[in-house]
């Protein structure tokens, strides 16, 4: 299993970990020479597969939200399908749709909101969409919780500083309206282009605290703690996804959204914090 996001790092386990965003055509062209060995019986320096065919891919982009669950789920899937490797590019759900509308190959898209899957939806790109989890946010806050955060409107105190997804990200959505219903207004000191960034500022200290999801701050114990509000309710994102019309491997496309959707998938995501739609 391989993930494609921000930067190369150094191999790790025997497996290429790509972090970060890409343009579109350098996503393609990385994916177009990873794949290149396909043809010789061996993908990207995988072993081929049982039957001594070549090793198959599915290219699945993803929120960043999901990346802990996702990345368990694709272990799953690669155990239960020999053969078979499962990359992931998480990020951003609006740069991700971005990506796909503009001709990234990809196999499947799980979106942290229904508008960000309607941007693909809407040129003809993603089968059959449905809603597989629920996230709401938390307030993030660093270890000890030094500015002393109680609520909500503890945000808007002065001289506190506050990380925030940028508006047309799903968890900057979220936050507008669960700030909208709080009747707050924040100037927040950084608006991030995905929540991982975002929640990143809580643990490196950068500020006081963030609006991110309750997943997150889960997938962070230890390094941050959590507050849960009363108005994160009027702003619960639903998670859709799709194997894409256009799938390079739309056979494991439509296997990997059924394991997604399955009770086996129910409890790696409700065991991550999400919640059942």
């Amino acid at each position: 299993m391989r993930l494609i996001s921000r930067s190369i790092t150094a191999a790790r386990e025997s497996r290429r970990v790509v972090r970060g965003l890409f343009p579109t055509v350098a996503l393609a062209a990385l994916l177009a020479v990873t794949g290149c060995g396909a043809g010789a019986g061996a993908e990207g320096g995988r072993p081929a597969g049982a039957g001594g065919g070549a090793a198959r891919t599915v290219t699945v982009f993803a929120a960043a939200s999901l990346t802990e669950s996702f990345t368990r789920l694709g272990a799953d899937f690669e155990a239960a399908n020999p053969g078979v490797d499962v990359r992931f590019n998480f990020g951003s759900s609006a740069t991700l749709a971005q990506q796909i509308v503009q001709g990234a190959p990809a196999d499947v898209f799980a979106a942290a909101s229904p508008a960000t899957m309607k941007t693909v939806a809407d040129a003809s790109l993603a089968a059959n969409p449905v809603v597989f989890a629920r996230n709401r946010l938390e307030i993030a806050l660093p270890a000890g919780n030094p500015a002393k955060i109680d609520d909500l409107a503890d945000l808007a105190g002065p001289g506190v500083k506050v990380a925030l997804c940028a508006p047309q990200v799903p968890c900057g959505a979220a936050a507008a309206k669960a700030l909208a219903a709080a009747g707050l207004k924040i100037v927040p000191v950084t608006l991030e282009q995905d929540v991982k960034a975002t929640l990143t500022k809580v643990t490196l200290g950068e500020v006081d605290a963030a609006l991110v999801y309750r997943t997150d701050v889960l997938a962070a114990v230890g390094k941050v703690q959590g507050l849960p509000f009363p108005e994160a309710a009027q702003a619960v994102n639903d998670y859709p996804i799709a194997a894409l019309a256009k799938a390079p491997s739309g056979d494991l496309a439509g296997r990997f959204v059924a394991l997604v959707t399955s009770p086996q998938g129910r409890v790696v995501l409700t065991g991550a914090g999400f919640e059942t739609p």
